[in-house]
């Protein structure tokens, strides 16, 4: 059986965080020789001690259990950096500004990773009346649609949320507007820059 959580992700966490086992233990309530058996690989934390020691050590449940830590050197975010997590359960869509652990109906969700634009799901930008008229060639049926169409500035998002059979096109606001991302629901994430 694998382990849910291993000592050396304690360990590493731990010294990371300029802590001996004597002060770890006593941030959670434990001895000092639980801390040692954990790092050592002869015990495990029981599951009602893994909030507590994610808080202290500064990381989530998820990643003290699976031991990849997520780190985002950017600490300020950027939106022209968006990120988009897609539940393929429900079709939940969840925005970020940078590295993410996201995760939905119990499973973690993969950053979607932009695809290269081709004749199935080819964009056309317009300006109209001071606005972009974005249209994408894509047959909406029940089962393959666009899921939604944004435009991204420097400090904005402008989302519109498209459904099977409707018209795979928007309308958005021109000023800053430098990148567009478009989900189909079947082939992933596609996006242009303007």
């Amino acid at each position: 059986m694998n382990q849910y959580i291993t000592g050396k992700t304690i360990r590493q966490l731990r010294e990371d965080k300029n802590l001996t086992q004597k002060q770890l233990s006593e941030l959670i309530c434990v001895s000092e020789k639980t801390i040692s058996k954990w790092e050592t690989g002869k015990g495990f934390p029981d599951i009602t001690l893994l909030e507590p020691l994610s808080k202290v050590l500064n990381i989530s449940i998820n990643e003290l259990i699976t031991g990849d830590t997520v780190f985002n050197s950017n600490v300020s975010a950027n939106i022209l950096k968006s990120n988009f997590y897609i539940c393929p359960i429900c079709g939940n869509i969840i925005h970020s500004m940078g590295e993410s652990l996201i995760s939905c109906h119990g499973i973690t969700l993969p950053k979607q990773e932009i695809e290269p634009i081709n004749s199935e799901h080819d964009i056309k930008v317009e300006k109209l009346d001071g606005e972009y008229f974005v249209t994408i060639s894509h047959l909406m049926t029940k089962t393959h649609y666009i899921s939604f169409i944004c435009a991204v500035t420097f400090n904005n998002i402008q989302f519109v949320k498209l459904y099977p059979e409707s018209s795979p096109e928007a309308y958005f606001s021109i000023r800053g507007v430098k990148k567009i991302y478009f989900y189909c629901n079947k082939d992933g994430l596609f996006k242009i820059d303007i």
